[in-house]
This record gives structure tokens, sequence and C-alpha cells, in this order.
């Protein structure tokens, strides 16, 4: 499985609740900031049949498969760019509604950013974001990290994904970048690693590349190897290799100018 086929099937069930919240017009032009493969941009793209989508990413591989596959399904409405959301020169005022699906939580400058994704939106236009909760609620950060390395920190990166977890932090950074009505809906649903073990460990070595920090952290392979295959086995239930996980669904407004950093 390839890394764009392991996302999707890892996050299907909170897409399908993300999916739900996005209350998609026909006529809707709409944005969506780290499209990666652009599952959430495609299926955009087919309830704004009468509208358009441009999804937007950093990478160019994930983008090379978004592109294929909307052309293999035939939609004629969705294009891809590349391009860093911080920065990117969006048209001003021209999208109704910004969508973003786990792909928005690692801004060096979140308010920044967020205020250039407002510059995009009309005035009024939403904003419907999918973000992790805090990390020591997502039992698949913990849990894998910890039969990775015990007692040790988890790595820079592990931790940015969790960036918009807290809901005051958030709703002051998207209030600082001129949004207001910022709502947050509680998402709990398992993650799936696989239909076995076997599959499971597979991804974790090729996906989460445990190899490679294993050799960062001058640890014995085999024996971490040994504490994820008995966690997976743990995790093992007749629909697979299923961890626990909580995320946001955060909506909001830009409404207002943004008032500056927070």
């Amino acid at each position: 499985m390839n890394r764009a086929d392991f996302y999707d099937a890892e996050l299907r069930r909170h897409n399908e609740r993300f999916r739900a919240a996005l209350e998609i017009g026909m006529r809707d032009r709409v944005l969506d900031i780290g499209c990666g493969a652009g599952q959430s941009a495609r299926e955009a793209a087919g309830a704004a049949i009468e509208g358009s989508v441009l999804g937007v990413d950093v990478s160019e591989d994930m983008l090379r498969i978004a592109r294929d596959r909307s052309a293999e399904a035939g939609l004629r409405n969705v294009s891809f760019e590349l391009g860093d959301a911080q920065v990117h020169a969006f048209e001003p005022a021209h999208f109704d509604l910004c969508i973003s699906r786990f792909g928005t939580m690692f801004f060096a400058d979140p308010v920044a950013a967020f205020t250039n994704i407002g510059r995009a939106l009309r005035p009024g236009g939403r904003l419907v974001l999918m973000v992790w909760q805090r990390r020591d609620r997502n039992e698949w950060a913990v849990a894998i990290h910890d039969a990775l390395d015990p007692g040790g920190m988890p790595p820079t990166g592990a931790t940015s994904a969790f960036s918009l977890g807290d809901r005051a932090d958030t709703t002051r950074i998207l209030t600082a970048a001129g949004f207001a009505s910022i709502d947050f809906a509680e998402v709990r649903e398992p993650v799936f690693y696989g239909p076995d073990v076997d599959a499971a460990q597979e991804a974790m070595i090729e996906i989460f590349l445990i190899k490679d920090r294993l050799a960062d952290m001058g640890a014995s392979p085999d024996a971490a190897l040994r504490r994820v295959s008995t966690l997976l086995e743990a995790h093992l239930t007749a629909d697979g290799v299923l961890f626990d996980s909580r995320a946001w669904i955060v909506t909001a407004r830009r409404t207002i100018e943004p008032s500056g950093p927070c």
C-alpha cells in the first residue's frame, strides 16, 4: 500500500464525519489546504458540480497522484497547485469555502498562515478544518512512540501534529487571523492501520519509518519491532488493527479584518 492509500484507509471514518460537516453548495468555489492525494478535493468537486475546487499542497508527489486520480474520475472542476498556504498568492476574496483534513497543523506562523487563507475567502466565507486534539488524547501517537522508545521524548515533528489541539489556543489564532463564529465538534473514531498484524507492521515500517527512527535513537531494532508487534496484536479487532483517536472539526467564518498576532 502506498502512502496516499494508507492515509485514506487510516482516516476513512474521520473522512465520513468531515465530509458531512462541509455542507458544500453546488456552486461553491472551494479551497482545499494540504490536499495531499486529493480525496477531499475530489469529493468536494463531486458536490460543487457547478462550482470549482482548488487543492494546494507542498508535496509534488502527492499532487501528481491527485491529478491522476481526478482525471481518472472524469472531474473537470478540480485543479491542483504546488504551494505553501502560509504565503501562497491566492486570488483575494475568491473562495466560498476553505477546507482542510489534517493539513493545517504544521504552520510555522499559524496566525500569518490563517490570515493569508482568510484573504482568499469572500467576506462571510466558511472555514472547516479537521485537526487532531492534544497528543495525550490520541492513543495511536502515545502507544506507538512508547513501543518504539519507552520513556523517551517524542520527536519534534510528532508533537507538531497536535499544534491545533487546544481549543483556547486555536480560537485565539483564528480570531487574530480574522475569523469569528468559531466552533468545535469532537470526533472520536478509531484510526485503521491494516486488516491484520502483518499488514499493520508493514505500514509502521514503511509509512512511519520505524527503522529510520530507531537508527536515529541508536536503539535495538529487533526489540522495538517485537514491542510494536505485541502492541498491534493487542489492538487487532474483527475490523482490523484499530487505535483510539480524538479530533476536532473546527468551523469558522471570515467576517472581520485580522487584528494582528495573538
